[in-house]
């Protein structure tokens, strides 16, 4: 969920004159670093090497060798 801070503060970083889109793009960028990081708080993220992993799983179950 956005504060009304980070909707304020979002507005104040747009040019006087913006596109609709310019604010919603950076309102739905604003929100998904908001939600990364709380989930980095919840300690619901994985380490580079078991993302490589994951991967080479993947992979190795769609018959794909690493390129």
């Amino acid at each position: 969920m956005l504060t009304k801070d980070l909707v304020y503060t979002s507005l104040q970083d747009l040019p006087e004159e913006f596109e609709l889109d310019d604010l919603v793009e950076r309102l739905i960028f604003m929100h998904k670093i908001k939600t990364g990081m709380e989930q980095i708080g919840q300690g619901k993220v994985k380490t580079q090497e078991e993302v490589k992993q994951m991967v080479a799983q993947w992979r190795k179950q769609r018959g794909q060798s690493k390129q």
